[in-house]
């Protein structure tokens, strides 16, 4: 099976971006963060080689891919997976909730 493209949505991007943001600032480092990119990147080659292995949500063709505290919520198109949130699963659950009932 062919590898797909990964492509990020806005507001996976900007979900991302955030919470890299608040943990260099709480951990005043950025090494936290950096090895949070390096696990995020290995999980999207891994879904862009096997997208149906994660687990499928409640959401029409929406998958997910557990990270520890985090996870990786996406879609698979034909040559494409597209990433529609990255959360992390401390937050209130009904904010994800909302994302994902958007991007149907």
């Amino acid at each position: 099976m062919a590898k797909r493209n990964v492509i990020w949505t806005r507001t996976a991007d900007i979900q991302f971006i955030g919470i890299l943001e608040y943990w260099v600032k709480r951990n005043k480092s950025n090494i936290y963060s950096k090895k949070l990119v390096k696990l995020v990147s290995e999980r999207t080659w891994q879904i862009a080689e096997k997208p149906l292995i994660f687990k499928a949500t409640d959401f029409k063709d929406v998958r997910v891919a557990s990270l520890g505290n985090f996870s990786i919520y996406y879609k698979v198109s034909g040559e494409k997976v597209i990433i529609t949130a990255f959360w992390d699963n401390r937050q209130d659950p009904k904010k994800l909730l909302k994302i994902l009932n958007n991007k149907k």
